[in-house]
């Protein structure tokens, strides 16, 4: 008589049993995997953004932009980064400082948190005179254990 060939029901639940332990372990790992790489480019696009505004300033300080009454030099809402402005003593001249405005990568939206120049630095509300920082509006945490919303 011949002996069949296969697999035990010892080995199969064994085999289940070490997968079901790998995939446990692993779940959290690509959780924070994918936590962390979303908060990396939460902090390019603030990054980009924080330039821009920067740029934007250094710009008008030194006189190629025409600057708003009441801006101090600073963008007068974040789409004018985008849509650019014309520089003073040249004619159809415009500079670009953002080709697009970023999506939050937390909230999955264009819509950013800004502050102006007169607001408080913890302010949460924005004041419209200017657009001097950006912040995200995502109510969440980050892994370092700091709100986005302070990043």
């Amino acid at each position: 008589m011949r002996a069949q060939r296969g697999f035990t029901l010892t080995e199969l639940v064994v085999v289940c049993a070490v997968m079901g332990i790998l995939a446990g372990v692993t779940l959290p790992s690509v959780k924070y995997t994918r936590k962390r790489m979303k908060e990396m480019e939460l902090a390019s696009q603030l990054r980009q953004m924080r330039s821009a505004i920067d740029e934007f300033k250094r710009y008008s300080d030194a006189g190629l932009l025409l600057v708003e009454l009441g801006t101090d030099g600073y963008p007068k809402e974040l789409e004018t980064l985008v849509e650019g402005v014309e520089v003073v003593g040249q004619i159809d001249k415009k500079i670009r400082f953002l080709r697009r405005i970023p999506v939050d990568p937390m909230t999955g939206e264009e819509e950013w948190g800004l502050r102006s120049y007169q607001d408080d630095s913890d302010s949460s509300s924005w004041g419209g005179e200017n657009v001097f920082d950006v912040y995200s509006l995502s109510a969440g945490t980050g892994l370092n254990g700091v709100p986005y919303s302070e990043w």
